[in-house]
């Protein structure tokens, strides 16, 4: 069985990495979206509300499951029995970084990284900039993420 792992914080969960997820669905048996903290990051959302976010927006693919995980993912992934590591780019930027990642966890666990193409439409859209809109009560935050995810961010922000 192929079973993949995608980590991130998912501070939020956006269209973008929902695009991911679906695609790797197609391509492994098994992915399970593992939920961890950016300890470079200051979180938004805490880690349960992350976690319940993206099981809502997954909850439609039956080989999709969620986890959180502490700690280094490819320690993760060797007690899940996860050989795969899926990311996805957006740009050169996101290549150069997730090929220095691919090559640590490759030599650390014998982890084979799969890299996902962003689609156009994705390609420009992170979480920092998701938050950033949503602070200022932008009404088109659904081109952005998942319908979930934005009461989420208005409820965040009125507070």
């Amino acid at each position: 069985m192929r079973k993949a792992v995608f980590p991130g914080s998912f501070d939020p969960l956006t269209n973008g990495h929902l695009d991911i997820i679906e695609r790797a669905s197609e391509l492994f048996d098994e992915v399970v979206v593992a939920v961890g903290i950016n300890t470079n990051k200051r979180g938004l959302f805490t880690p349960a509300e992350r976690l319940a976010l993206v099981q809502t927006a997954v909850a439609g693919l039956p080989n999709v499951t969620v986890g959180q995980v502490e700690g280094l993912t490819v320690d993760y992934m060797e007690a899940i029995g996860a050989k795969y590591l899926v990311r996805g780019l957006r740009n050169g930027k996101d290549f150069e970084y997730e090929r220095d990642i691919a090559e640590v966890n490759s030599v650390l666990a014998g982890v084979e990284t799969v890299l996902l193409l962003a689609k156009p439409e994705n390609q420009n859209v992170s979480s920092s900039m998701v938050k950033e809109i949503a602070k200022f009560g932008s009404d088109k935050l659904e081109r952005f993420v998942p319908a979930v995810v934005v009461p989420a961010l208005h409820a965040h922000y009125q507070d």
